[in-house]
């Protein structure tokens, strides 16, 4: 009889849980943290919030490199590349590649940062899973990049 009072109530919390995540009427906002462009920022967006949504910065047109940073295999320094006050390209300068776990891991990992970056315009990506040390220092350098940038 406890297990099935006990299975019961699983399944209704979970109910309850899955109908709360897809209530379209629920205006549920996660809280950002914005930033002027200073480099004490710890990663944050560039931006200003209006109307609930965040207008992003723009960039001074040009190609600029950020720091490097440590990713405990090795070292991530990204190059971010600014063309119409946008982000248009990043390219990895360095990034542990001395491994053969670290180059498959990294040839993975590589192009959905890039991507994920040109298409965030900013540094405030999703981590890929498998490469978190890569991820967590490519935002790093990336955001030191891009603070030179600012207008």
């Amino acid at each position: 009889m406890k297990k099935i009072l006990l299975s019961l109530s699983v399944i209704v919390i979970f109910g309850l849980y899955i109908i709360k995540l897809h209530n379209p009427d629920e205006n549920i906002a996660a809280p950002m943290n914005i930033s002027s462009g200073n480099k004490n920022t710890g990663g944050m967006m560039q931006g200003t919030m209006m109307n609930g949504r965040t207008m992003m910065t723009t960039y001074k047109n040009g190609v600029y490199t950020g720091d490097v940073t440590d990713a405990f295999y090795g070292n991530v320094q990204v190059q971010v590349t600014i063309s119409a006050g946008k982000i248009s390209d990043v390219k990895f300068l360095q990034y542990p590649n001395d491994r053969q776990t670290s180059i498959e891991i990294n040839s993975q990992a590589i192009p959905l940062l890039t991507q994920e970056a040109i298409q965030a315009q900013s540094a405030q990506v999703d981590g890929v899973s498998g490469a978190t040390q890569t991820s967590i220092a490519f935002k790093a350098s990336l955001q030191s990049a891009l603070d030179n940038a600012v207008q």
